[in-house]
């Protein structure tokens, strides 16, 4: 059963004491929901050198082999246009020691770029992205699960403001691209993956979440 930001019994699946590997994090919601914001105040609050953070979204399928055009019309809110078993690999070899290459995505263009940047394997791992909760495998590699349950009207503000000022993308793009794509794809895949959450946190980013997940990985770490 999921817990509120309040709770302190949710059903984590902590490393055993024989077992040598991080703890793994998972972080959905929908798009704008400040799952990302979360997740980087924990690093803060724990310190980076003991938490890597890897992102779904630089994991998108390399597009190109297509034109821009065509590019633009692919549904990037479906499961299938993410790497997904690639970011599997790259969780397994975390977890048995192994760096990684993380790859790097190009959002404007849609594309894939050619540089990686590399991840170590530290102590706790948190995987962000607004469909980690929704695939099986990725769930299967996780000791604690988050889900940021986000009302739509500020998930659609914050993405506006994001797509519009960092991406370069026109208004009516970004409402055309929410409208088509990834309000019923957040409805059919993101909205139903919170019931595999073991804390569902409340309206986006609050210090009760951050202060809950810092102290139980604290508590991992043995520096509480």
């Amino acid at each position: 059963m999921a817990i509120d930001v309040t709770g302190t019994d949710a059903h984590l699946r902590w490393p055993t004491d024989g077992e040598d590997r991080p703890l793994i994090i998972g972080m959905a919601g929908g798009s704008g929901s400040g799952k990302t914001t979360i997740a980087r105040a924990i690093i803060e609050s724990v310190g980076p050198d003991s938490v890597a953070l890897i992102q779904h979204d630089a994991y998108y399928r390399d597009l190109k082999h297509i034109t821009l055009e065509e590019r633009i019309r692919v549904n990037f809110d479906h499961p299938d246009s993410l790497e997904t078993e690639l970011l599997v690999d790259h969780l397994i070899a975390l977890r048995s020691g192994r760096s990684i290459e993380h790859p790097v995505y190009n959002f404007s263009a849609h594309t894939r770029t050619d540089r990686t940047v590399q991840v170590d394997p530290e102590r706790v791992v948190i995987v962000e992205g607004i469909l980690v909760l929704a695939e099986r495998e990725l769930r299967e590699l996780m000791d604690l699960r988050i889900y940021v349950d986000t009302d739509s009207d500020l998930r659609l503000l914050r993405r506006l403001r994001r797509d519009l000022i960092e991406r370069g993308r026109t208004l009516e793009a970004v409402l055309d691209q929410y409208m088509n794509t990834v309000r019923p794809m957040h409805l059919q895949f993101v909205e139903v993956s919170k019931r595999y959450a073991d804390i569902i946190v409340p309206e986006g980013y609050n210090v009760g979440v951050v202060g809950t997940v810092t102290s139980l990985i604290r508590d991992f770490l043995g520096t509480r």
